[in-house]
């Protein structure tokens, strides 16, 4: 039991700090004018490429891939905010905590797919039905489950990410940037997973995103619980698997600092 409630409680310290960073970072102006109008600009945008073919399953296509993919956005940024931590100087202090660095790092931009699974869940529900997207009460649950689980399995992702980058900074928003434009391309976002030749279609079944969406998708053509919750399942499993790389990255990152004298992060 000492084993599952030590880290859950360094999760909610860390998290602590997660709601200061989004008070300093958000007004609820700024937020919903600024962040979340700019997402649904983009979701818009896309969404528009369906109307202008004069296809109605290419736009209903469209706007749910993006609507979804705003939450994976904004859980990407978990690489670079995790490297807040060495510029505030405090990487040598969480070196001699006695707990494993991962689930610091977990706790401290748990920010990211909170307001992201928000921004999604707006989208689907506001500005998806303008484009032809209905919703029954019962796929608004599900896709209230649905929306946080690919936030947080993508997060988990992004959490491996930052620390393969603690240690270079510099490529942090290029690392970012270019891990969710992949996810973009190929997790069937803009186009079916199936479009691409055989070797990307697996890169594709090893992200998250690829199975939380196809989940998504089968809500969205009426499928019941018994078709969804299985790729769901799938896309939770995969997270989890990115969730255990990151910590391992995380150990051995803290390890290889520990025996220098922790100057990598000084």
């Amino acid at each position: 039991m000492r084993s599952v409630v030590a880290p859950l409680r360094v999760v909610r310290h860390s998290a602590a700090n997660a709601v200061a960073d989004l008070r300093a970072t958000y007004t609820w102006t700024s937020w919903t004018v600024g962040w979340l109008g700019r997402m649904l600009a983009q979701v818009t945008f896309f969404a528009s490429v369906g109307l202008l073919l004069g296809s109605p399953e290419h736009t209903r296509f469209l706007v749910i891939g993006n609507s979804v993919m705003t939450c994976v956005i904004e859980a990407m940024m978990v690489v670079a905010s995790s490297t807040w931590e060495r510029r505030a100087g405090t990487l040598p202090l969480l070196l001699a905590a006695p707990t494993q660095l991962g689930w610091v790092f977990f706790g401290r931009s748990l920010q990211w797919p909170v307001s992201g699974s928000a921004t999604s869940l707006v989208s689907l529900f506001a500005l998806a039905p303008l484009f032809g997207v209905s919703w029954t009460a019962g796929q608004v649950l599900l896709l209230l489950v649905l929306v946080p689980l690919a936030a947080l399995s993508a997060y988990c992702f992004g959490l491996f990410l930052a620390a393969l980058v603690l240690n270079a900074a510099g490529l942090r928003n290029i690392v970012s940037n270019a891990s969710y434009l992949v996810m973009m391309a190929i997790c069937g976002v803009q186009i079916p997973v199936t479009f691409w030749p055989g070797w990307v279609q697996d890169l594709a079944t090893a992200l998250p995103l690829t199975h939380v969406l196809a989940a998504v998708r089968r809500v969205a053509e009426g499928a019941g619980a018994e078709a969804v919750l299985p790729r769901a399942a799938l896309g939770v499993a995969v997270g989890c698997c990115w969730f255990a790389a990151a910590l391992l990255a995380f150990r051995l990152l803290a390890e290889r600092a520990r025996r220098g004298g922790g100057s990598d992060f000084s």
